[in-house]
This record gives C-alpha cells, structure tokens and sequence, in this order.
C-alpha cells in the first residue's frame, strides 16, 4: 500500500488509538503493524474474529485478554543448547503458561457464546497447557523474580546456615567494635560490607589497635573499613557457602530450563496466538467505545455507502462530532465537494479513506449498520501543503508532483483524495488542470474525492456522467459550519456574504460583487434557492412528520377505545355467565331440598308434594333451558362479532347511501350519509357520528337493525328503565331483576326502577337483597312520593 497516501490520512495516529487498548506491549506492536490488505477471505475473517472477541466481553461472563509477556528474545536464546534462563525469564515463563491455560479454558467454556467461540476455536490448538511445569516454576521462582529457599531442600539448608553463619559473624564484630577506644570509632556507624566481605569501620589512627585487612576507604581517606583477624576464617567460610548456595541456584535454574527446552516450538506458538489475541481485543475494545459495526464489503464498480460516518481521531480526543451519510451509486465514480473554508471538506476526505483503511485492516471502522465499503488496491491523496526548501517544490509544485503520480499508478480499483484542487496557481488554470484531472480519473473508473472552490470544477457534474456534487452545509446568518453533508448539491463560498457580516466596508463588498463574473453570480444565487428551497422542504417534512404522529396518536385512541368497548362486553358477558351458573346451582339445590323434604312427609301428603315438586322442577327445567339458551346466543352473538371484526378491511368500498355495520359500535346497523377521506358520517337510529372508514362493513338494506335508542358509546339494545315484578315468586323475581339489571348495564342505563308493590314487602325485601349484593348496583333507595313510594325500588348503576 501507498505508506505516503496513508501517513497524510493519519492512518498511523488511528493504529496508535486502536493499541491504545491492549493489554501488552506485543498486542499493541501488532495493532501498529497492521496495514490494508486486499485478501477479503483475511480481511472478513480478522472482523468475524474481532465481533467474537466483542461477544465474549459483553457475554455474562466477560473475557478479556490475559497478560501477555515478551518472551521472543529469550524463547530464541532457548535454542542454544545448555543455556540456562534467568529467574525473571522463568518468572515470564510461567505468566505465558497461566495466560495460555486461562485463554484455552475460557475459549473452551461452553457456558460462553457458542458461535463466538466457535470463531475463535482455532486459538485453543494454539494455546499450550501445561500446569505441570506452571505449578514447578511457580515452586521455585518467586514473584520478585528470586529462587524461594524451598526450591530444594540442599538450598533451603545452605541459606539457613549461611544465615546462622552471617548472624553469629555479625555478632563476633559488633563486639569487636564495643571494644574499640571511644577515639577510633566512628560515630553512627557500624558493621558493614565492602567488596563481599563483612567489616567495621576504624578511624585511620585505630588502624593499630584492630591490625586486620583494610578492605576500603571512605570519600575523605579518614575512616578505614578493616576486616579483623578473627573474622577472616569466619568470611572465608561464608564465601564458600555462597558459592555453594549460587551453585544449587545455578543447578535449579538449569533443570527449570530443560524441562521447559522441549517445549519451545509450543510456548513461542501460544505467545503469538495471545499477542494476536490481545491485538483482536484491543480492536473490540475500540469498537465498543465508538459503536462501531462491521460494514459489508463489495466491489467500487457495484456502489459503496457509509452510514453514520465519524472521523475516528475526532472521537478519540473527546469532540462532538456530526455524522455523515454518502453514498455512492454504481455509475457514480467522483465526488466533487465544494464550499467555504473551515466547512469540514478536508475532515470529511480523510474520514472517508481512513474509514476504508480501517476495515481493510481488520479494525471496526467507525461508521454505522448498513455501511458498504470496497477493497481498493491500493490509496492516493494528494491533501495539505507539502512545499519543500531542500527540492526546491513550491506548494503547486509538489500537488503537481503528487497528482502526477496519482495519474501514473492509480487504477479502476484505487481510491483518490484530492483536497483544493486547482489552487496554488491561476484560478482559471487550476481549473482547467483540475477539470482534465477529474475527467481522467472519472473515465478510468478511479473512486475520486476533490474538494474545491473552483466554480468550474462544480459544472464538471452537468457534462461528464460518473461525476457528481456535493457540498457540507453552512450557516450564513451564524458564519459557521454545520458539517451536513449533502449530496446533488454544490456548496457556495460564502467569502462576499462573510465580508458583509464582518462589516467590510458596503461600497468595497459592492464593488467586489461587481467584479464576480456573471456566470458565478447566476451559480451562486442558484444555489442560494436550492438552499432556501431545502430549508423549506426539510420544515415541510418536519411538519408532515409532526402531522404523521398526530393521526398515529389518534388512531391508537380510536384502537384503545376500541378495546375498552371489547373489554366491558367481556365483562359483561362474564358476569353474565356467572349469574347464569348460580342460578342453576340454586336451582339444583332447590330440586334436591324438594325430594329431600318429599322424603320425610308422609304418606297422606306424598301425592299433593310431589305433584308441586313436579311441578316446580318442570318450571326450574324450563328456566334452566332458557338460561342456556341465552348462554348459546351470547356465545353465537361473539363469535359473530369476533368474525366481523376480522373483515374490517372489507370497507374500502363503501359509499354514501350503502348499509353498513359498525364495529365500534358492537356491530349496530346504519346508513353512511358521507365519506370523508379516511373517515364516514353515518347514522345509526336516531344518531348521526362520525367514525373510521376501517370500521365499517357493508351489508345488505335487508340486514338492517330496527331503530333502538342509544345512549353514550354502547347501544341500549331491548334495554328496558323500569321492570314490574308484582305477583312473581321469589325464584321468578331473581330471574327478572338479574335480567333487567344485565341488559341495563348493556346499554349503559344510569339506574333502573323496580315496581315490587307495597302488599307484606316480601317481594320489597328479595329485591333489597339482591341489590345489596350487586356490585354493579352503586346504591338504592325506594321511590319517592312521585315514583310510587314504597312500592317502588330505585337503583343507580355505575
């Protein structure tokens, strides 16, 4: 790949932001080599990989990478034979060996996402395991880097007795020392060591009286370090055991070594497969920070997209940054971005070719669901001022030198970034050279990106097909930038507008108004209307959206309506088959305390009694039958209403004058009087609504229902306000009260009226009762001195 191409584009500051992340030194030296590859089996892969990586963090038990360390010089070393490693080699040694084991264990869970690990299955043959070795380095090498003293138990003696052996040496000279003159010590000084052996410090005149080996001198020559003679055996005896302890060190040391010698090949595979694991994790960390989603990849010459685009080292420091959306279909091949300076063109170029590098590196780019991006063969750009002292490269010099390269190697699978071109030189030069540049690269099939603020440049879209406009939004009354990105569109340069805001004085912005040719003031006051003409089609749609949500809104009202209706009518029908069910219960009993009592009478009475028990279980049965009956008819009347329901669709037909049914009016008849777009007038009895044209089924005149009140939103169907139950026995009172109070609750009736008469006000005390037990019935009162007194029970409904 072009190294100059990427390292204008930043492309190393990105790399330097992904190891950021790792957990080693290795794994971010990984991520640093990473470069754009042109392999899409290895470019998908390294992004299946790394969405595995991103599975396994956020899965219930999240994995991240293990500790990883640089093991590469010394796993070289290991092949030359009788090599020993260090204590801090060994230490390293079995870090490796728990990073691995810890790695294959979790890649291996099955308590982890199965398709992640499944990705990532090839990492456990790579992976050594080996807790063997792990648990001997772990015995002998201690976490300082030190050998233990239980490494073997010969070491464990000699330090024991070269400690006893130092102690009791120590003792032998302080005594030494208390027995000096006080005028040959040293103050605040005591035994101590010099060049390995154990001595104390003499002021020069005391030489004499300790008559020893002076072993060193302090800074100014006037304190001596002097071993005495006494110690000299006992020195010598501690330097043999010291070398007797290195050499059992030694010895350890060495049998660590060859146990791990053989294993070489296995340990250097398993430090690459976690320096590449540490690599994917970094990459996975990065994603999860900036929503970054894998984007497909394609080929230029089908189109590419990006969604949601962001300039990944914007958001690495923390800005607010304004996402993009561009897209390219398959004719187009340029893309010329045009419009003021500071507008974000330059940010928007490098966004576009990093984010192609990036996935082409095996890293999430930061772009949204739905990008598609493609597999150039290699990246051109020609950005920014590369003017040169020592090769005598003017600013236009060196854009030419970069374009001229750019035309000798780029092909129709290359990417182009071009920013200013046709500046440095005469503006209707630059232009010219500009458009002949374009017009190549377009012809060549080369994915181009130019900014420009050539006008010229922005009339190339209207003669040479594959070119196309596009401009970053700009507020003028504010004078900055709003970094929108739009395409079809060119943008303006804004520097007059810009003038007149700052206050430069009218008669110069006049003048250089004057001076602008013709043709760029007819190009600039027409883009000037396709801009208010986007700013008014953008509040139109904010407007119809507003509109949208309105009429959504009310048809969940009407839906929510809808299902409260359905849900009293359940309610009601509930309640219904409840009391139906007690009744029978009652009934039954009843049946059962009448044979039961004709049992017991006796035998003069047995003919009279089981003629009025036959009687009365005939009038039980009958009722009984009835009440079935309605019981059938409600569940017939349901299943009629449910399979309505289910041909609301079928009204898309219905007119003024046609017979309909309306179902949020538990399916009552009536005429339509007037259609209104998405909605019907009708009139149903004495009533005329308006209601969804969706709910209302056309049916034949002969369907229709005979004209019945209404009152609120449920019909008063053979709904009847006062009911007379003077002369019925007690059993025929509770059928009729129930009924009446069932088809009063129906049509939503505010109270009913129960006409019991005055007579023993046995009849007045049932219906009392019932009431009472009624939780539909809100309260009752008995009638006042106009609406027939006590022989008169009022009931209020709620």
């Amino acid at each position: 790949m072009n190294r100059h191409a990427l390292a204008v584009l930043e492309f190393p500051r990105v790399l330097d932001e992904v190891a950021g992340r790792a957990t080693s030194e290795l794994g971010a030296e990984h991520v640093r080599s990473l470069a754009p590859q042109t392999d899409r089996q290895w470019i998908e892969r390294e992004h299946a990989r790394t969405a595995a990586v991103r599975s396994l963090r956020a899965s219930e038990t999240p994995w991240y990478a293990e500790p990883v360390p640089n093991l590469r010089a010394s796993l070289d070393r290991l092949g030359v034979a009788g090599l020993t490693w260090s204590p801090a080699e060994l230490l390293a040694t079995r870090q490796l060996l728990r990073s691995s084991r810890r790695s294959r264990e979790a890649l291996s869970d099955e308590k982890r996402p199965a398709a992640a690990r499944a990705v990532l299955f090839s990492f456990v043959d790579r992976l050594v395991q080996d807790r063997a070795l792990e648990a001997a380095i772990d015995k002998c090498i201690a976490d300082d880097a030190t050998v233990k003293d239980d490494a073997s138990p010969a070491l464990r003696k000699l330090r024991r007795d070269l400690r006893a052996s130092e102690g009791e040496l120590i003792r032998l000279l302080e005594k030494q020392v208390s027995k000096l003159d006080e005028s040959y010590r040293v103050p605040d000084m005591s035994v101590t060591m010099r060049n390995g052996r154990y001595v104390i410090p003499v002021r020069r005149e005391g030489r004499s009286a300790v008559n020893g080996i002076v072993h060193d001198t302090s800074a100014t020559g006037g304190t001596l370090f002097i071993e005495p003679p006494a110690a000299v055996e006992f020195g010598n005896r501690i330097r043999e055991m010291e070398i007797e302890e290195r050499e059992e060190v030694e010895r350890i040391l060495a049998e660590l070594t060859e146990q791990i010698r053989p294993l070489r090949d296995s340990l250097e595979g398993a430090l690459e497969a976690l320096v590449e694991l540490d690599s994917l994790h970094a990459r996975a960390a990065f994603a999860v920070a900036h929503d970054c989603v894998p984007p497909l990849l394609g080929l230029a010459s089908d189109g590419w997209s990006i969604h949601d685009g962001r300039h990944p080292l914007l958001l690495a420091r923390g800005l607010e940054v304004v996402p993009f959306d561009l897209e390219m279909s398959a004719p187009e091949r340029t893309l010329v971005v045009s419009g003021p300076n500071t507008g974000g063109k330059t940010v928007l170029l490098k966004a576009v070719g990093l984010l192609s590098a990036m996935c082409q590196a095996g890293i999430p780019p930061t772009s949204g669901r739905g990008s598609r991006l493609v597999i150039f063969d290699d990246y051109f750009a020609d950005i920014g001022d590369e003017q040169s002292i020592e090769a005598s490269l003017s600013t236009f010099s060196a854009h030419l030198r970069n374009l001229s390269e750019i035309l000798a190697s780029a092909t129709e699978s290359s990417i182009v970034l071009i920013d200013e071109l046709g500046s440095g030189t005469d503006p209707v030069e630059g232009a010219a050279l500009g458009w002949a540049i374009l017009e190549e690269l377009t012809r060549r099939g080369t994915t181009t990106l130019a900014t420009s603020h050539l006008g010229a440049l922005k009339e190339l879209a209207t003669q040479l097909p594959g070119v196309v406009n596009a401009s970053l939004q700009f507020d003028a009354e504010r004078l900055s930038p709003t970094y929108l990105f739009v395409k079809g569109v060119p943008g303006r340069s804004y520097g007059i507008s810009i003038a007149r805001k700052l206050q430069l004085p009218e008669s110069v912005v006049a003048r250089a108004e004057e001076r602008v040719p013709s043709t760029e003031r007819d190009v600039a006051a027409l883009l000037q209307r396709l801009e208010q003409h986007e700013a008014e089609l953008q509040q139109k749609e904010e407007e119809l959206a507003t509109l949208v949500d309105d009429a959504k809104r009310r048809a969940q009202d009407v839906a929510k309506r809808e299902r409260n209706v359905r849900e009293r009518e359940r309610e009601v029908e509930r309640q219904s088959r409840k009391d139906a069910r007690k009744y029978l219960l009652n009934a039954r009993a009843e049946i059962e305390r009448t044979l039961r009592d004709l049992k017991r009478a006796g035998a003069e009475e047995l003919d009279e009694r089981a003629r009025a028990a036959r009687q009365h279980a005939e009038q039980l049965a009958a009722r009984q039958a009835t009440v079935i009956d309605q019981l059938d008819a409600e569940e017939d009347k349901a299943r009629k209403h449910s399979s309505t329901r289910a041909r609301v669709g079928e009204s898309a037909n219905v007119t003024a004058g046609d017979a309909v049914r309306v179902q949020t009016l538990g399916g009552k008849t009536g005429r339509v009087l007037e259609v209104r777009g998405a909605d019907a007038m009708v009139t149903v009895g004495s009533l005329k609504l308006t209601v969804p044209l969706n709910s209302l089924e056309k049916i034949d005149p002969d369907e229709m229902e005979v004209a019945v009140a209404w009152h609120g939103d449920l019909p008063e169907a053979h709904a009847r306000s006062e009911i007379d139950v003077r002369g019925l026995r007690a059993d025929e009172l509770d059928a009729t009260v129930l009924q009446a109070l069932d088809d009063a609750i129906r049509a939503d009736l505010p109270s009913l009226r129960i006409i019991h008469g005055k007579g023993t006000g046995a009849l007045r005390e049932r219906v009392a009762e019932m009431l009472s037990k009624d939780t539909r019935v809100k309260q009752f009162r008995l009638g006042a001195w106009n609406e027939g007194g006590a022989g008169v029970t009022v009931a209020e409904l709620g």
